[in-house]
């Protein structure tokens, strides 16, 4: 009984985040359907990106700003991004700039889920450090993912040089973000909470911002005023 509440515990405020991103859809909202299969998309990804992510720390070593920037974000980014890229980037259902948002969060939060669920298996987990990682890595990854999708829904309705900027902007970004993240988190120093506080303020605000930019651009928001005027 006690393990349930603990999986449960870890496993809400994914769920919960995923369901705010989803309400934040004001005009055109995606399929469940669809939704889930990207976030168990993120559940899926763990197991490969432990293995490189093992795989370079042997290879480079234990070094903390590599670890930060290279093997912790770097390569969870970059596979989320390679199969949001590969699998949603050109889907039908892929047809207003905040559906970046919402599938790169949903893809995030399935990994940031399980990397949860088994902080509670194998870590002392109380409902403490359950609520600490509930407000930093787990908001953290859905926050990384806002700002990936952000230029994936701008690269998706661009032309020119520009889709080829947004797409990389998206990738790049996000890892920075994570990277100064993780490298706070790892750096040791008992000071840490005054730096990450101001980080994960200045992360909601920005993301709130790119999701209102996001939302303004869809193409159903000037078919919504059309039909207004013709009422």
């Amino acid at each position: 009984m006690l393990l349930l509440s603990i999986l449960t515990a870890a496993v809400a405020p994914g769920i919960s985040l995923l369901m705010y991103f989803y309400l934040k859809d004001r005009y055109d909202a995606e399929p469940v359907h669809m939704v889930i299969k990207v976030f168990l998309l993120g559940v899926l990804i763990v197991l490969p990106i432990m293995v490189i992510q093992r795989g370079l720390l042997i290879w480079w070593g234990d070094h903390e700003f590599l670890f930060a920037f290279g093997v912790s974000a770097g390569v969870e980014e970059l596979v989320k991004w390679f199969v949001l890229f590969h699998i949603i980037y050109n889907h039908t259902e892929f047809d207003e700039p905040y559906d970046g948002i919402l599938y790169a969060v949903a893809i995030s939060l399935g990994f940031a889920t399980v990397e949860n669920v088994l902080y509670a298996i194998f870590q002392p987990a109380s409902f403490g450090s359950l609520l600490v990682r509930a407000l930093l890595p787990v908001s953290g990854h859905a926050l990384f993912g806002v700002t990936m999708g952000y230029y994936l829904g701008k690269a998706k309705f661009a032309e020119g040089k520009q889709v080829k900027k947004f797409l990389a902007l998206s990738l790049l970004l996000a890892m920075v973000e994570h990277g100064v993240y993780d490298w706070i988190m790892g750096s040791g120093t008992v000071y840490w909470i005054w730096f990450i506080v101001p980080l994960m303020v200045y992360l909601w605000v920005k993301g709130m911002r790119k999701i209102n930019r996001a939302n303004a651009r869809s193409p159903f928001r000037l078919l919504g005023k059309e039909e207004e005027i013709k009422l």
